[in-house]
């Protein structure tokens, strides 16, 4: 086992390959580095689940956090804690420095909720001051009985705003590159809309040009198959057939120099990359996933239906494509001209 930090704290988060495959290859130890049991099960039931070793990684880091707080005094088991206490956990967290966001605020509150549902198949117990009470009516059918959801303590967020690139940003960055596998591996974020890892995931199986088409592996393995722009389609055929070196290894995108040649790309080698791009274009702003956001934003602006862009960007829930639905002032000029221009067209006591 190898540690992947060694901060001064009794607990450490490790992070083994070597374990059983039943086993999540992030494991909580103690001070004597023993495991801490009742948060490596919870990481073992989400491993066999099929959760991402990414998805492991932040559950692994935030029960690792809750942990350090929750034995900072005398040891006591895990049924005790209340909502008394997890406010304190919260207090405790917005006064260190520097303070976490809401979002991470929130995220280490899911992890301790769903930690306590799997050891004691119950919510944890509190006074109802520490929680707020939706109701809602009966169904839109009229039947069945009125439910009353309660919804837990947590902070409130700012709301997200997606920011795309401008069009001359979005210029200036891509003419930066020069090897045809950069070109390649923008062009996929920028007109198909891919995640960072999406892209690194991809193999040479996926890419199937007869159909002009690409197979991606989202997330929680959910696969979707996109159609390729030409452009992107001639970037990927000069790349596999003038750049990429001959390897035995099946993913599409692999280092072409150093010590690594052949190998599969990794998530640092993407971020040096894009690091060294920002540099040189001088758009601070570029990053995979702001490419993301650019496409989404370009394809709600041009009027594509939104079904179509949640399957497009590989969305499992409607509310996050709806971010890029928003529309800007000058969005909202142009359809308003428009209606009225068509109502005039319509009604011809308004021209005169």
């Amino acid at each position: 086992m190898k540690p992947i930090n060694r901060p001064p704290s009794e607990f450490q988060l490790f992070f083994s390959d070597s374990g059983p495959g039943s086993a999540s290859p992030y494991r909580l130890v103690d001070g004597q580095g023993h495991d801490v049991d009742w948060v490596n099960e919870f990481l073992d039931l989400q491993h066999i689940r099929g959760l991402s070793p990414r998805s492991l990684r932040a559950y692994g880091y935030d029960l690792l956090h809750f942990a350090r707080w929750w034995y900072r005094g005398p040891s006591r088991p895990l049924s005790e804690l209340n909502e008394a206490l997890l406010l304190d956990y919260i207090r405790y967290q917005l006064d260190q420095e520097p303070k976490p966001t809401p979002q991470t605020v929130n995220h280490r509150l899911i992890a301790v909720r769903c930690l306590y549902r799997f050891h004691y198949q119950a919510e944890i117990p509190g006074k109802d001051r520490f929680r707020k009470r939706i109701y809602r009516t009966r169904s839109p059918l009229g039947f069945g009985r009125p439910r009353v959801a309660v919804a837990a303590l947590r902070l409130k967020q700012p709301q997200r705003a997606v920011v795309p690139l401008s069009a001359e940003e979005v210029g200036q960055f891509w003419r930066s590159f020069r090897t045809l596998r950069d070109l390649s591996l923008v062009a996929l974020m920028l007109l198909d809309g891919l995640r960072s890892r999406e892209v690194l995931q991809l193999q040479l199986e996926d890419f199937r040009l007869f159909e002009a088409q690409i197979r991606v592996r989202g997330k929680g393995n959910k696969f979707r198959v996109l159609p390729l722009p030409k452009e992107t389609i001639q970037a990927l055929q000069s790349y596999l057939h003038v750049e990429r070196p001959l390897t035995n290894s099946p993913y599409l995108f692999v280092s072409l120099k150093g010590p690594r040649r052949g190998q599969p790309m990794t998530p640092a080698g993407l971020r040096s990359l894009f690091r060294h791009h920002r540099q040189t274009s001088h758009v601070r702003q570029a990053n995979p996933h702001r490419l993301r956001h650019t496409f989404g934003t370009d394809m709600a602006r041009a009027g594509i239906s939104i079904p179509a862009l949640m399957h497009l960007m590989g969305h499992a829930h409607i509310r996050t494509t709806m971010l890029y639905v928003r529309l800007s002032p000058q969005d909202i000029w142009r359809e308003y001209a428009r209606a009225v221009q068509k109502r005039a067209q319509n009604c011809p006591m308004l021209e005169e």
